[in-house]
């Protein structure tokens, strides 16, 4: 199944990785996007094996880590990434950036 990411997906995705390997080390910033890869492997043999997000309906959660997780969207064409979120925001302005994205990114 493909899966695909939308610009806000890939931003933070950017900023994530930026982040762990300047203040953790590289090692961390692998580490990560090895079980970043793992999800996402699952999610595409699976996609509704994760449970439905709270935040969005129609938008499903897999938790990357204790800190992260990602929020997709099973679509016709496969996979959507609409974004991945500290797990630690406020729940009101993750719901804000999701309004503010989701419909427009997700076509």
């Amino acid at each position: 199944m493909n899966v695909r990411f939308s610009r806000l997906a890939i931003d933070k995705l950017e900023r994530l990785s930026e982040y762990l390997s300047e203040e953790w080390s590289v090692k961390s910033n692998l580490n990560f996007l090895k079980r970043l890869d793992l999800k996402l492997q699952l999610i595409r043999k699976n996609p509704k094996s994760f449970p439905e997000s709270e935040l969005q309906p129609g938008l499903r959660k897999c938790v990357v880590t204790k800190q992260t997780s990602l929020l997709y969207e099973i679509q016709s064409k496969g996979i959507f990434v609409l974004t991945i979120i500290d797990t630690r925001q406020d729940q009101v302005k993750i719901k804000e950036e999701i309004g503010k994205d989701f419909t427009k990114q997700r076509l």
